[in-house]
């Protein structure tokens, strides 16, 4: 059955695309530890939240909401990082933050800024490290109102009052902020472990695991191996970025930073998605004659929308509680964790809104929907057909892991293929497990979204 009637010329094919996967997928793995983890920049972001949030933090709340001074611990934060290697915006909290009065430049710290506001102010904290007297005049810190931090902060080192911008409703807005941040996660874990319990009890008692019935395609497990190594990672992880990042560089050369990376990551995944969907449509079109848009080649199940939903949330709650464990247990065992996501940082310091819109499309919707197609819409079926369902979603889950290229989250996400697995086969939906991969994205850009300051 696996190497029935397979021509030479697709398993050169095949054999090439593992090649070149092989290479591209360690270097990507390899790159991923020079990446730097987001963890850093999301607690900062929440510090700094708690610290503008702190006026309206009700007095008997304080101790679970702040153990340190906010400021301190950034401080302290940035101060275990090389100065070089921080962002132009941290080199000059850690600036102003730090209590030293010396010079910025006896300090040996840059103050050749790309961003000219940025020289601005550190001219002015030369003048104050010279001077502790010295007190220019607020209206020369309006440029930075934009960034309410930064000017809380500048208050403060400069001694004028912020209460023009930073005012009652703003604080309570941000301590709003900062209970959602903290709340959610530990009621979406409680829930999460609630129904796990509900659910292994359910399975031990039924003495059954309740899988539904699967239609795999008839396809070979060389035609696997030519969608995911050929069409997903060398057509669509190699080739497509080519054209995608010179589409986008030429029709934005007069747009702002945001929108330009927005769109490359936009565009980039609607290219990438391309060739792998093209290589599952003539796949289709070969074993039937025809592809027939109306028939439910991957067991969607659209007619059950109400039910697949419940059960897509269902095993979004039920995985959380394990996947948040896997990445505790990965942060006490390795302290420096490299190679988060990059588009989390780009959510997290992204401020235009049309290219928020873009970044939630892309990974509440555009992700979900492809990456089940290709995991759980073809390959889990097809493993499980020829290696029992156990075993097919574990191989599909590690594959999915890998094909995100990062070291650091692999463990995490391996866990969540597993759970978007059995998501998939429990529910006999793949509509299901589209669902709760995109409120799993969802949740993450929602709390990006509020750690914006």
């Amino acid at each position: 059955m696996i190497f029935k009637n397979i021509s030479r010329t697709k398993l050169s094919l095949a054999l090439i695309s593992l090649v070149i996967t092989f290479f591209v997928w360690q270097q990507g793995l390899r790159d991923s530890l020079n990446r730097p983890s987001a963890s850093f920049d999301i607690s900062q972001k929440e510090q700094e939240i708690v610290e503008l949030a702190t006026p309206s933090i009700p007095k008997n709340l304080k101790k679970f909401f702040i153990t340190n001074n906010p400021i301190d611990e950034i401080n302290n934060s940035l101060s275990q990082v090389s100065f070089n290697d921080l962002s132009e915006r941290n080199k000059l909290i850690r600036i102003i933050s730090s209590e030293s009065n010396q010079s910025s430049n006896n300090n040996n710290l840059s103050k050749e800024f790309e961003n000219k506001k940025y020289n601005f102010l550190i001219d002015e904290i030369d003048k104050k490290s010279e001077n502790n007297s010295y007190k220019p005049s607020s209206e020369n810190f309006y440029l930075f109102e934009g960034d309410r931090f930064l000017y809380h902060l500048l208050s403060k080192k400069f001694e004028f009052d912020d209460s023009s911008l930073i005012t009652k409703s703003f604080s309570n807005k941000m301590f709003l902020k900062i209970l959602a941040i903290r709340l959610i996660p530990l009621l979406t874990i409680l829930l999460g472990s609630i129904l796990s319990l509900k659910i292994l009890f359910t399975a031990i008692s039924l003495k059954k695991l309740g899988w539904k019935e699967i239609k795999p395609l008839d396809l070979e497990l060389v035609d696997m191996v030519l969608l995911i190594a050929g069409g997903f990672v060398v057509l669509g992880e190699v080739v497509s970025p080519l054209f995608s990042i010179s589409l986008v560089e030429l029709f934005s050369r007069n747009i702002s930073t945001d929108l330009s990376q927005s769109l490359k990551i936009f565009f980039g995944y609607i290219f990438m998605a391309i060739p792998p969907l093209l290589i599952v449509y003539y796949q289709i079109k070969s074993l039937n004659g025809e592809f027939a848009f109306k028939k439910d080649y991957f067991q969607f199940n659209f007619l059950s929308i109400k039910d697949a939903t419940i059960q897509g949330i269902k095993g979004w709650l039920a995985i959380v509680p394990f996947v948040l464990l896997v990445s505790l247990i990965m942060n006490s065992l390795i302290e420096k964790q490299n190679g988060s996501n990059p588009l989390l940082e780009i959510v997290l310091n992204n401020n235009n809104y049309l290219s928020f819109i873009l970044l939630f499309v892309t990974t509440t919707l555009l992700a979900p929907l492809f990456e089940e197609i290709i995991f759980r819409g073809i390959l889990l079926p097809t493993l499980s057909r020829d290696f029992g369902i156990i075993l097919g979603i574990i191989v599909s889950a590690f594959i999915f892991a890998l094909a995100h290229l990062s070291l650091g989250e692999m463990p995490p996400l391996f866990v969540l293929g597993v759970g978007l697995g059995i998501t998939r086969i429990a529910s006999g939906s793949l509509l299901s497990s589209v669902i709760m991969h995109s409120f799993w994205n969802g949740l993450t850009f929602f709390n990006l979204f509020l750690l914006r300051t």
